[in-house]
């Protein structure tokens, strides 16, 4: 029971990583999948490559780091995609 719980809080919490990186890019991820812009199946496959980063301490960090920026960090594994989303609007 505890892996079970164990995996759930690691996918939320890189969930939440990921949707909190694209909303710092000035990305709406919800509306990016309304549009047709974002498929389910790309928000699922993003959430599994957030959780194979080597970087998560790091990224949180990031995310609380004041001023604008203009891509994702260095280390994300999401990069491709959130750069494609960036030109989708």
């Amino acid at each position: 029971m505890t892996i079970v719980i164990d995996r759930t809080a690691k996918l939320r919490h890189h969930a939440a990583l990921f949707d909190d990186t694209a909303s710092r890019l000035g990305l709406d991820l919800q509306e990016a999948a309304i549009r047709g812009a974002l498929k389910f199946e790309e928000i699922s496959d993003a959430v599994l490559r957030c959780t194979g980063c080597s970087e998560p301490e790091a990224c949180a960090h990031w995310l609380k780091e004041e001023g604008a920026v203009v891509t994702a960090p260095q280390y994300c594994r999401n990069t491709k995609l959130l750069k494609r989303l960036q030109g989708a609007d």
